[in-house]
């Protein structure tokens, strides 16, 4: 069911990968340096069961009947097509990981070089980063008097006092998605998993503001077999294009832009354990 190009059906750590500093995909140190899982287990899956990928406080890592590519996609916090090369079981061959890190490791902030370590170490994954011209979408403003849409406006909540955000927050869920007190820069990196493409900023837009956005998904989220029908979106809604647009008034319009890709040098698969 999930190939190239998409991976709506898998609840990822979609609210830890916005909040997460934009930064040179390779800028970290090196993987054989980084934090790395107390435990892990990678064992291949050839079932049909419905594919997840779970990160939880205190280093917890869970990937459920999930491909490799969106495994590295997560870890990087990268789109499909910043991938580039790689074998073809990297889409057709799913594995379970699960893994846990030490509780002293603080909730989140080590999750993602770990998986990252975990990539180097289990799968032999070696990368290096380059910069190539891809397609992209560049969110503008669509109104020519600036005016935005009614379910985006600038936020009342007010400016963090000594790192505390008493009122900035992040929900999201398929198709659903609300941010509170939340530079521009954040709505990006929701936009861009939705759109399958790397969105940049082009709004001009440097305040921090209050979103309330429901669309479409390509695909509703799988459910086990035997359960219940316990979906509530509405599938009359708009696509994420329409939606951006009718009730943010802003825009996502196709352009090409530099964007930092990561080429695969080398990966293997792992031994299960």
């Amino acid at each position: 069911m999930v190939g190239r190009g998409h991976y709506p059906a898998l609840a990822t750590v979609g609210a830890l990968l916005a909040v997460q500093t934009s930064a040179p995909l390779l800028a970290q140190s090196p993987e054989s340096t980084l934090a790395t899982f107390e435990v892990a287990s990678i064992k291949p899956n050839t079932s049909n069961q419905p594919a997840s990928m779970v990160g939880e406080p205190g280093g917890r890592f869970t990937a459920i009947n999930t491909p490799l590519r969106f495994f590295i996609r997560t870890a990087y916090r990268i789109q499909d097509d910043q991938i580039v090369g790689g074998p073809g079981w990297l889409n057709t061959d799913r594995f379970d990981i699960l893994a846990k890190a030490e509780p002293t490791v603080p909730p989140f902030s080590q999750l993602l070089p770990m998986m990252r370590a975990l990539l180097a170490e289990r799968f032999k994954l070696a990368v290096h980063s380059e910069v190539r011209e891809l397609p992209v979408y560049a969110l503008v403003v669509a109104k020519s008097d600036g005016t935005f849409g009614p379910r985006f406006k600038v936020t009342d909540c007010p400016l963090p006092q000594n790192g505390a955000r008493p009122c900035a927050n992040i929900s999201q869920g398929p198709g659903r998605l609300t941010l509170r007190g939340m530079p521009i820069t954040d709505l990006l990196q929701f936009l861009a998993p939705a759109t399958n493409r790397v969105v940049v900023d082009r709004s001009r837009l440097t305040g921090r503001y209050d979103v309330d956005l429901e669309w479409q998904p390509d695909q509703l989220p799988q459910r086990p077999a035997g359960a219940g029908d316990t979906t509530s979106i509405d599938t009359n809604r708009s696509s994420i294009f329409t939606a951006v647009q009718e009730q943010l008034g802003l825009k996502l319009e196709a352009t090409r832009a530099p964007v930092d890709v990561i080429v695969i040098d080398h990966v293997e698969q792992p031994t299960p354990d």
